[in-house]
């Protein structure tokens, strides 16, 4: 096996059409084909289903791009380490986070990072709900990622960083827009922006939760990942919809904040990472999290 076979496998992978691969690769079609037909063959699988319209990983394709990556991104680190101070700290890092809910936790942490470790590539995936978090923190896609606790798997180690009382979000016309406090109860009636339910979202469980204590089921107008589409969308009059109180100072025109009334209902915010041993870049970027971003207490 050879790293060019290694490289061109991601690049397909990554683009899942041969064309834009070659062109990445900056390389000619025909000879990007015959490449993944070596690599094909020396491990003997197929690493693509590929037809006249369309190119898919296989199994054992998705299998081995987190390996193929981590191989290519050690060689990067390699590279790096002998032009570097003995004991200065590099590498790759990859960070995870959901998007608008991660305003008071990613910036420091990015910023912190820069500063201190100025050779971490550091590397930010937007839009990752928590259980894509989970799966890519697993497969090693991730390195870190900030997420809803609690996690469900025993492969993934995480600390706990705030908790938020959870609110209401309303069209700034609604007849309960005014209140101090709202008993959600009496949105029993109305229609909610959701996340989806597949995309695994602490948000969407959270949501339900609360719903379900104040003892209905709530009727989904349209379910949206990005939290800030969701503020979008209430502005907009299409629904109603559970959101933490920290996106109170990022609200669009035409939406509002309202907390909860009663028991407050809390949304953890955590900060995750695999079990497996990771990389110096990785450990160091976790020392550092504890400062920047301490461990909350529970509240009770």
């Amino acid at each position: 096996m050879e790293i060019r076979w290694l490289e061109a496998f991601v690049a397909v992978a990554e683009e899942l059409h041969f064309g834009n691969a070659a062109v990445r690769l900056r390389m000619a079609q025909s000879p990007l084909s015959q490449t993944i037909r070596k690599l094909e063959r020396s491990l003997g699988v197929e690493l693509f289903h590929r037809s006249t319209r369309s190119v898919e990983l296989t199994a054992p394709g998705h299998a081995l791009l987190p390996y193929a990556r981590e191989v290519l991104a050690q060689l990067d680190v390699a590279a790096k380490a002998v032009k570097l101070p003995q004991g200065e700290v590099y590498g790759n890092l990859t960070l995870g986070f959901t998007g608008v809910l991660n305003h008071f936790s990613l910036p420091p942490l990015a910023r912190a990072v820069q500063q201190a470790y100025p050779e971490i590539a550091l590397t930010l995936v937007g839009r990752v709900m928590t259980q894509d978090a989970v799966q890519q923190l697993e497969s090693g896609t991730l390195d870190l990622a900030f997420v809803g606790l609690p996690v469900d798997s025993s492969r993934i180690n995480a600390r706990l960083l705030a908790q938020e009382p959870f609110g209401v979000i309303l069209p700034e016309g609604h007849r309960l827009a005014g209140m101090e406090a709202v008993d959600l109860a009496a949105l029993a009636d109305e229609s909610f922006i959701l996340p989806p339910r597949s995309a695994g979202s602490v948000l969407y469980e959270g949501t339900m939760r609360a719903c379900s204590e104040a003892g209905f089921y709530p009727k989904a107008a349209q379910a949206i990942t990005d939290p800030y589409m969701v503020m979008m969308l209430v502005a907009a009059g299409i629904g109603v919809a559970v959101l933490t109180e920290g996106v109170a100072s990022m609200l669009p025109p035409g939406a509002v904040y309202v907390p909860l009334a009663g028991k407050p209902q809390y949304m953890n915010h955590g900060l995750a990472w695999s079990i497996r041993p990771g990389s110096k870049a990785r450990d160091a970027v976790l020392e550092l999290s504890e400062t920047v971003l301490p461990t909350a207490s529970p509240i009770m």
